[in-house]
């Protein structure tokens, strides 16, 4: 329990300690541009009164400095379980230390952090664009450039082709009109956490299907650089 109680500790550093002034563009706030920063996937741990991000199939740990305001704090808080534990999909601006190989990390972007062991391990993510998934009755879709494959709770694999339409302020949406079927994905840039294991990502998503409604999260896949 120290590592979780650790975690813990780190949350409740001030909330605003993070804060930062955004760029304004005719009188609106632009969120800081992504160009030349990196993406990882690893492991989330806290030693020493700090948050250590351990990426995949690396021995290198970078130590997590918020610049992004992503609460990944308060995020890693509330998931660690016993071991204190946890897998991140990041991006920010990674620094090393030459003489001790570690470095530091200023995160910009969290797109997940959840409890599992094999996630950096997952054969499909590096040709994903997206995947969305829920809840009550159980769903998955699989975005990649080669279409759709939508998976539901006691019914056959459909795979999709689809249209992507832009809607503004990150928003998007992906159509498909095939095999007698009508399914939309809608999916918005908002903080979704899955109700039941805790997990948390970048994006919610609401699945269409015949008019039915279905409501989950999301995340980019390592095809989309987003």
């Amino acid at each position: 329990m120290r590592a979780a109680r650790s975690l813990l500790c780190i949350a409740l550093l001030p909330l605003f300690s993070g804060c930062q002034m955004l760029p304004m563009l005719n009188g609106q706030p632009q969120a800081p541009s992504m160009a030349g920063l990196t993406r990882m996937q690893g492991e989330l741990t806290a030693a020493d009164g700090q948050l250590l991000f351990k990426p995949c199939n690396e021995q290198r740990r970078y130590v997590v400095k918020d610049s992004g305001g992503t609460s990944v704090l308060q995020e890693a808080a509330t998931l660690a379980d016993q071991q204190g534990k946890l897998f991140a999909d990041l991006r920010g601006s990674f620094s090393s230390n030459k003489a001790s190989g570690d470095g530091q990390v200023e995160l910009r972007q969290l797109y997940r952090v959840e409890r599992s062991g094999n996630a950096c391990n997952d054969p499909n993510f590096q040709r994903l664009i997206l995947r969305a998934s829920g809840k009550t009755p159980a769903w998955n879709l699989d975005v990649s450039a080669k279409g759709m494959m939508l998976e539901r709770a006691g019914q056959p694999a459909l795979a999709l082709p689809y249209l992507e339409e832009q809607l503004g302020d990150g928003r998007f949406n992906l159509t498909s009109e095939a095999n007698n079927q009508h399914v939309e994905l809608w999916v918005a840039p908002q903080r979704c956490v899955d109700s039941q294991t805790g997990s948390v990502q970048h994006l919610t998503a609401e699945l269409r299907i015949n008019g039915e409604v279905q409501r989950g999260c999301a995340y980019f896949g390592g095809s989309r650089n987003d």
